[in-house]
């Protein structure tokens, strides 16, 4: 009768380190009936470890704790390094070129010229004058005659008062004048109708250099009309103001 076929050998036999778990626990089992002693308790418990790492170590995950608080903030840190700077920007568009022009405080410059009783009969010709000293070339200058003046003729006649700069008349922009009209004369020249009134000649003109200015009051005739008997500062206070203005 044939036999039959052998286990293997690594089947029949034991693993070498299961045969020597095992007499382990056989030799440090307590009696039966006895107490477990404190040394046969670590013994137990180094057996128990050994079996551990046998079955590879594998151990179940316990279930999660409670989360703990949160720890005090800590101390601020060391300062980091400067970092890398950055790229150019694009062109700016070309700005407007500005010159910031400071101004001197204008400082007032006028004058007045007087008369107590000029009485200047002329038909013609100048009547006053008063010198100006002019500080700016780029200002104005303000001119004022105030006084009686008067006109009569026995036909129509006109004429004309005026103000000068330096000899010629204002120019920037126009003549500075006043002018008396009568449509009809008197029968004699020494007649009744011998009115006087006070008057006034202003304005302004510009375009008149630094310096000193002659700044003179005339009479003439108007145009295309006869001249009459013209009579100025008669009887009263005749005067020039003379005023420079800024621009």
């Amino acid at each position: 009768m044939p036999r039959a076929p052998a286990a293997p050998a690594a089947a029949a036999a034991a693993p070498p380190l299961l045969l020597l778990l095992l007499a382990l626990l056989l030799a440090t089992a307590p009696p039966p009936g006895g107490s477990e002693s404190p040394k046969g308790k670590q013994k137990a418990l180094r057996q128990r470890e050994v079996v551990d790492v046998y079955n590879g170590g594998v151990c179940l995950q316990g279930p999660s704790g409670v989360p703990g608080r949160d720890g005090n903030p800590g101390a601020n840190g060391i300062p980091g390094t400067p970092g890398i700077p950055g790229r150019d920007g694009l062109k700016g568009e070309k700005g407007e070129c500005m010159r910031e022009s400071i101004e001197e405080s204008w400082t007032p410059n006028f004058k007045q010229c007087s008369w107590s009783a000029l009485n200047y009969g002329i038909d013609l010709g100048k009547i006053a004058e008063c010198t100006f000293t002019k500080m700016r070339s780029n200002s104005a200058l303000r001119v004022l005659f105030s006084g009686s003046l008067r006109l009569k003729c026995k036909n129509a006649c006109c004429q004309r008062w005026y103000f000068t700069f330096n000899g010629a008349e204002c120019a920037g922009p126009l003549p500075i004048e006043a002018i008396i009209y009568l449509d009809q004369g008197s029968p004699e020249l020494n007649s009744t109708i011998n009115i006087h009134r006070t008057s006034s000649v202003e304005g302004l003109c510009e375009g008149i250099n630094a310096g000193l200015v002659d700044i003179a009051i005339w009479v003439g005739t108007c145009a295309d009309y006869p001249r009459g008997d013209a009579s100025t500062g008669w009887n009263s206070v005749s005067r020039i103001i003379i005023e420079e203005l800024p621009k």
